[in-house]
Parts: structure tokens; C-alpha cells; sequence
């Protein structure tokens, strides 16, 4: 064997090891639970800690708001003012995620859940109106399975029914194929962040800095974990299927422009197949996160849906029709 080969063979070795050795040390990385929000309160619970806010009248309907895989509690700041009017609203980070604990483990849909049912539990809140959006979608619906008597009603923000409605291709799931993915998680940018971000909106819309910030808390087994979670979870049972068993009023929302969903209108239709009583709306000019893109839209949207608790004429529910109907007559003009 030539020197040269050795040379080559020793090279790609020490790559090799090198990469083996980061594996093993960005998966060994752990996070403790650190404040993110101005009011955020930090829950010590038998899983984990969870950092929660608490805004609104306290004796008044309360909202869950659980937000999507990557995300965290500001993924809701344009809706929770519109909510926060005559409702309680509670919005939680989910574990690995935002200024909650970052542990090697304990990503799985019904752990995750669990932990939400321990927090509305030392919150006192029971009988909500759940929005999950996207990963926050399964999250609601295994909270109401294993604790139906915190959820009055679900709405799930495109949230798949399983990962046969989905496709982030070939480069989306490279981050999470073992080495590798590790590899790219050390290396990453801030601009390869913000790409990486771009499929979960509408093609053109701008992702916030805070957005980037929420992927550069987590740990590469916080993004890995809580991504095997959802397959896990739907891979056994469609969430359609599993609120169907559940019972509970469901409406289900997608964005009309969305680039993780392959068609989201027939994700709909599989949710009304399912329960037939399904309330489902499609918002044009939004992607994924119609939550960010069409917060009064989509406020608007999950106030109606409270109304049975709230009475349909709610101060709140009103001055967002309002601001809806305002926003339309100046796209429409004179």
C-alpha cells in the first residue's frame, strides 16, 4: 500500500472518531430550566422542569396554548393579548424546548403530556380550551386522553394526522440521522437556523431573531427526541382516530399556503372523515403557523370556538371581529 493511502486511510479514521466523539458529546448535553418570559414561572415537576406564564382574569375560561416542535411560548405573543381579555390563558414550554429543562430524555408524546397535566394541576386549571399547534397538536391529544377532565375542547393548528401528510424531504431529515445529525448541530449558523425555519410559514415571511434564539436553547436530544415523539406517537394511532375515541369538540386549522403539510385540505378531510362533527377551517395566505402569520385571524377563530363557555358575544371575541373586519375594509378599500 502506497503512502499516500495511509495517509488517506489515517485521515478519514481520525474523521471518523472525531465524529463519533461529538455524537457522544452533544447527545450527553444537557439544559437546566431557565426563565425566558418576563412572567415566566418555572414548575418543578416529577418529570422535569417547565417554564409556564399565567395571564388573564384568573376566574375566568381558561385557554391552553402548547406550542410547535422547535418553538416556544413567543410563538403565541400576537394571539395571547387578543385571548387574555376575558379568558385565562395559560401557555406552557414544552420539555427541551424554551426556558424548560433540557434532559438527555423524556420526549415522548404521552411524557410530554403528563407534564402538562402536572402543570395545569399546580396551576389549578381543569375544563380548557387546548390549542396545540403542530408538535403542541399531539401533545392536546394525549392530554385529554390521559386526563379527559383538563380538556373541555381541542384545537389542533396544523397538526398533521400522522407523517403521511408531511414531507420535509431528503435535506429536512438529515438533521436527524444518527452522526450526522450531530455533526450538523454543532456547526450550525444562525442563517442555516433561519432557512430551516422558513418551511414552517408561508413562502416570503420574515422569521423573527426570537425564533432562532428558541433552536439555540434546545439540545440536539431535545430536537432529536421530540421529533421521534411525533412518529412514535401517530405511527401507532392517526390523531384523528384518537380523537374520535376521545369525544371531545375538536376544530382543526391549517394554513392554505403550508410547505410541511403536502395537502392540507386533505389533512382536514381526514379529521372530518373521522369525527364527523369536527369543526375545520382552512386560512388562506398563511403556511404553518397561522398562530405567527394570522394571530387575530386565528384568535378570532379559537374564540368562536370557546363560545359555548364564554357566550358567543364576549367583549373579547367582538373587538377581535372587529379588528378583522377593520383589517379587510382597508385591504378592500374605498
Amino acid at each position: 500500500m502506497g503512502r499516500s493511502w495511509k495517509i488517506l486511510i489515517g485521515v478519514v479514521a481520525a474523521v471518523v472518531v472525531l465524529l463519533l466523539l461529538n455524537a457522544l458529546s452533544v447527545d450527553h448535553q444537557t439544559k437546566p430550566a431557565s426563565a425566558t418570559e418576563p412572567d415566566g414561572e418555572i414548575l418543578a415537576l416529577s418529570g422535569g422542569e417547565v417554564q409556564a406564564i399565567d395571564r388573564g382574569p384568573r376566574d375566568a375560561p381558561p385557554i391552553v396554548l402548547i406550542h410547535c416542535f422547535t418553538c416556544a411560548i413567543d410563538w403565541w405573543d400576537g394571539m395571547i393579548p387578543l385571548l387574555a381579555r376575558d379568558h385565562r390563558v395559560v401557555a406552557i414550554d414544552l420539555l427541551g424546548h424554551g426556558g424548560s429543562e433540557k434532559p438527555r430524555s423524556g420526549y415522548s408524546i404521552p411524557s410530554q403530556a403528563d407534564l402538562i397535566a402536572q402543570a395545569l394541576g399546580r396551576l389549578g386549571v381543569r375544563d380548557a380550551e387546548v390549542v396545540g399547534h403542530s408538535l403542541g397538536g399531539p401533545v392536546t391529544v394525549a392530554l385529554a386522553e390521559q386526563s379527559p377532565q383538563l380538556v373541555e375542547r381541542a384545537v389542533l393548528i396544523d397538526s398533521i394526522p400522522d407523517t403521511s401528510y408531511g414531507d420535509v424531504g431528503l435535506i429536512g431529515e438529515l438533521p436527524f440521522t444518527p452522526v450526522i445529525g450531530q455533526a450538523l448541530w454543532r456547526i450550525k449558523p444562525d442563517f442555516s437556523i433561519r432557512d430551516g425555519l422558513e418551511i414552517a410559514f408561508a413562502p416570503g415571511f420574515q422569521v423573527p431573531d426570537a425564533f432562532v434564539e428558541d433552536v439555540k436553547r434546545m439540545t440536539y436530544s431535545s430536537y432529536s427526541g421530540s421529533h421521534d415523539g411525533f412518529d412514535e406517537y401517530t405511527g401507532e394511532r392517526t390523531l384523528p382516530e384518537r380523537l374520535a375515541a376521545i369525544g371531545k369538540p375538536v376544530l382543526a386549522i391549517m394554513g392554505a399556503e403550508e410547505q410541511i403539510a403536502s395537502d392540507p385540505s386533505a389533512a382536514l378531510a381526514a379529521y372530518r372523515s373521522a369525527i364527523p362533527d369536527a369543526e375545520t377551517r382552512l386560512i388562506a395566505g398563511v403556511g404553518h403557523s397561522p398562530n405567527v402569520e394570522a394571530p387575530a385571524k386565528t384568535a378570532a377563530l379559537v374564540l368562536g370556538f370557546a363560545g359555548a363557555s364564554t357566550g358567543k358575544n364576549s367583549p373579547a371575541r367582538r373587538q377581535v371581529q372587529d379588528r378583522l373586519q377593520d383589517r379587510d375594509a382597508v385591504r378592500r378599500g374605498p
